[in-house]
């Protein structure tokens, strides 16, 4: 009984949803994607009424908000890629709704009508990347997205050379096939060609999965500086907790698909019973800090995100307890 006046209540709600995007899209609304990202009760399941049928969101709540580096992190199926999916549409939640800027996405909608629009303003891009690109040079790669969706074609050339500035590439591998590349340009070349598009948010799904460290710091500093100088949005996955302190100003934690905690790095890290619960080691820096907490001395409070944040901190707290 509990279920089915559930269900109903659900199918209201999906029902007042859909009016509502109607009613946007008959008074012809332009609809603006850069506001914040909200999550209204999301779930979703794979291989629904089948042996395998598995629940990869269970009824999460969630606001990603407007210019900042969000990261998401959880141990495998945990539902941190399904949940990304759900910002651009190409998943749609079975319950409640998602909201980016004003446009919304009904929980079982059949057909997203403003899809294009939608993944311009919304860039993501998967683990491995360069297994995406197909055009026989680097410029037409990265110029392919913005074309694609209906941009300009002289303009989507035209801001390649700088593009290529921006992800640190020679400008006279232009004419270069992309396949000539080593992985982490072809990386680099791909990454450009969602950045191309000019949408105010870049989602990534495990961007840096098998490279060297070098190859990853090179990658945290281009988000950071699409993030500081530009500022995009960044969603990113990632089971590197080292990139997350280095980065994020706030991280979503998923457990079994539900989302279990919010905050900055600094409280989410600083709870060493959090991250046993969810099985997944802390920053380099934490683990130390953890041990310094088992011989009387807490630092877990404090905001440290270098080694430079790690030695002021520790000065400051045995100057302290030398008083």
């Amino acid at each position: 009984m509990a279920k089915k006046i559930i269900d109903n209540k659900e199918k209201q709600l999906q029902k007042q949803y859909m009016n509502e995007l109607k009613a946007d899209r008959k008074a012809k609304k332009v609809f603006d994607f850069s506001g914040d990202i909200v999550l209204e009760n999301v779930s979703y399941t794979y291989s629904k009424k089948t042996p395998f049928e598995f629940r990869a969101l269970d009824n999460a709540n969630l606001t990603i908000t407007k210019g900042k580096i969000t990261c998401v992190i959880g141990t495998t199926g945990s539902g941190k890629s399904t949940l990304i999916q759900l910002t651009n549409g190409l998943l749609v939640s079975e319950t409640g709704r998602t909201i980016i800027g004003d446009y919304q996405i009904p929980a079982s909608i059949e057909k997203i009508n403003e899809v294009k629009e939608l993944r311009k303003e919304i860039g993501l891009v998967f683990q491995f990347p360069e297994y995406q690109l197909f055009q026989e040079t680097v410029e037409k790669d990265i110029a392919f997205g913005p074309i694609n969706l209906g941009g300009n074609k002289l303009e989507a050339y035209r801001q390649v050379p700088d593009l290529l500035k921006i992800i640190d590439i020679p400008a006279d591998y232009l004419t270069r096939s992309p396949f000539e590349l080593s992985g982490g340009q072809k990386r680099r070349v791909a990454i450009a060609g969602i950045i191309a598009m000019n949408g105010n948010t870049l989602v990534l799904d495990e961007p840096t999965g098998g490279l060297d460290p070098q190859g990853e710091n090179d990658f945290m500093e281009l988000f950071l500086k699409l993030n500081r100088e530009q500022g995009k949005r960044i969603v990113m996955v990632t089971h590197n907790m080292d990139q997350v302190l280095r980065i994020a100003d706030e991280v979503v934690v998923l457990h079994k698909g539900k989302l279990i905690d919010r905050g900055t790095p600094f409280e989410i890290f600083g709870n060493e019973k959090l991250l046993k619960t969810i099985e997944i080691d802390a920053p380099k820096i934490y683990q130390l800090i953890y041990k310094l907490k088992e011989k009387g001395l807490d630092l877990t409070k404090k905001a440290i995100r270098t080694e430079t944040d790690f030695a002021k901190e520790y000065s400051l707290a045995i100057s302290n307890k030398k008083k």
